[in-house]
């Protein structure tokens, strides 16, 4: 029987500060009818697909465990494009040929904004609850602050409550959590690919949870109207799928604004999904993940808080939390800052969207100088690039050969498939960053493209789709 996550239409993507949400709602009693709405039988396979990172890293350690060995080949998955932009930073004055980061989703514009503020002689307090354990929830006056912040940049319909709050070391940590207590090993949640790739990890790494892909597709099919659309058909496909493998999906997870499309789920599409639940939203299987890592530009402060109604889940995860905790100083911060409304509204918002406006629009039109299609986000730090044209062969491992290429030239960008996007050829490339190290990067992407021999020239799906909607 199937069972599905529902997307609770009160979120953060209405949010004046151009939230990273990742919204999670479960339904872990009852199963979804495994009837569809639409008849999906002869629909092709490849709109769903299903992760194994067990049959993926089969390398085994003769130290580990096998699930041990497992979780070391996550990292070691990642490792070489960050280690080589690790040992080898980019700086303007100490390292003017070092690597430039385009694949890290962090924004570097307002440094001075945060330093100034964090700086300031409030931020500087010691009591001494602050030095002894916690309730592994996080402090009472910070949950009744996040409570406050979200309950108004997410104009909530009624106030949000601080008890229903539980605050933990990043929504990486809130993930995995939330994989623990609510599936069991080997069950599964949907997701559309292409995802912030992570989170394979996070949901695997305790709780040995697997993904279900809705695949989206560049090309504007009957079910699309614009390119990498969502619908609720091809969630159907998926669930319908997996279920035919005898995967039990116990959730559906929504990343809003949508990592690595920049896409903002409107209510009305919110809606949908719900009604995809085939019931009326219900707030006891609805969790909401958000942090402050994309709004703040503070990822490492290490701050993730789940609102939940249902104190199961929350008690649940508060368990979690001595392996998650935040220390009572950053803690102190944090409410500090999220109280400060004067500052967030009339220094930070209006500058770092300023600057992220700025930034975008350079971006992207280097990019069109180029000649390279990308979608135009709405929300996020990055762009979602095409070089489909620039691979020998429509393969991954082609486009793992064009992204070492980058590294080579010094500059770091994340492929599809670390998105999980079915198509290769695809990148997302983070523009949230000062305008002389995005000229420097362009320039070293333009070296590596100028030495590759183009396949088809045709305009892509996704660039007359652009090219016809320039304003924004």
């Amino acid at each position: 029987m199937f069972s599905i996550f529902k997307q609770e239409a009160r979120g953060l993507a209405t949010s004046p500060a151009s939230s990273s949400t990742q919204d999670l709602g479960t339904n872990c009693g009852e199963g979804l009818d495994s009837e569809s709405s639409e008849k999906t039988d002869k629909e092709p396979v490849d709109f769903y697909g299903l992760g194994d990172p067990a049959a993926e890293f089969s390398q085994m350690s003769p130290y580990l465990s096998s699930r041990g060995s497992i979780i070391k080949c996550f990292r070691d998955a990642a490792e070489e494009g960050y280690k080589a932009y690790h040992l080898d930073e980019y700086d303007e004055d100490k390292n003017p040929n070092g690597i430039i980061n385009f694949g890290t989703s962090e924004n570097k514009l307002c440094f001075d904004l945060l330093s100034s503020r964090l700086n300031q002689r409030d931020m500087h307090h010691i009591e001494p609850p602050m030095l002894q354990y916690p309730d592994w929830k996080g402090h009472m006056w910070l949950r009744d602050e996040v409570a406050k912040f979200l309950s108004y940049y997410c104009k909530a319909p009624v106030p949000l409550k601080p008890e229903n709050v539980v605050v933990v070391n990043g929504c990486a940590s809130l993930f995995s959590a939330l994989a623990t207590v609510l599936c069991d090993p080997g069950e599964a949640f949907l997701i559309p690919s292409p995802y912030y790739g992570a989170i394979t990890q996070h949901v695997y790494l305790y709780g040995n949870v697997r993904l279900v892909y809705a695949h989206l597709d560049s090309r504007v099919t009957g079910m699309d109207c614009r390119p990498f659309q969502l619908t609720v058909k091809k969630l159907e496909i998926a669930l319908l799928g997996a279920k035919s493998e005898g995967i039990n999906v116990k959730g559906l997870i929504l990343i809003n604004p949508q990592n690595p499309l920049g896409d903002i789920y409107s209510q009305e599409r919110l809606q949908e999904y719900l009604e995809f639940a085939k019931r009326l939203p219900d707030p006891q299987r609805t969790h909401v993940i958000w942090g402050t890592s994309k709004d703040f530009g503070i990822s490492g402060f290490r701050f993730g808080t789940l609102y939940t109604e249902n104190q199961d889940v929350a008690n649940a995860v508060a368990s979690l939390g001595c392996l998650h905790g935040i220390c009572g100083t950053v803690q102190y911060q944090v409410a500090q800052l999220l109280r400060d409304r004067d500052w967030i509204n009339q220094v930070y918002l209006s500058e770092n969207h300023a600057r992220l406006r700025a930034a975008y629009a350079y971006i992207t039109e280097e990019l069109e100088t180029l000649n390279i299609p990308f979608l135009r986000t709405k929300a996020g730090f990055f762009v979602w690039i095409d070089l489909r044209k620039y691979l020998c062969s429509d393969t991954f491992e082609e486009e793992f050969s064009l992204w070492r290429r980058f590294l080579h030239h010094k500059v770091l960008l994340s492929c599809g498939k670390a998105f999980e996007c079915k198509e290769p050829g695809w990148f997302r490339l983070v523009f949230s960053d000062k305008i002389h190290r995005l000229r420097l990067g362009m320039q070293r992407i333009q070296e590596v493209l100028e030495k590759e021999p183009q396949g088809a020239k045709t305009l892509s799906p996704c660039q007359s789709l652009e090219k016809s909607s320039q304003s924004r």
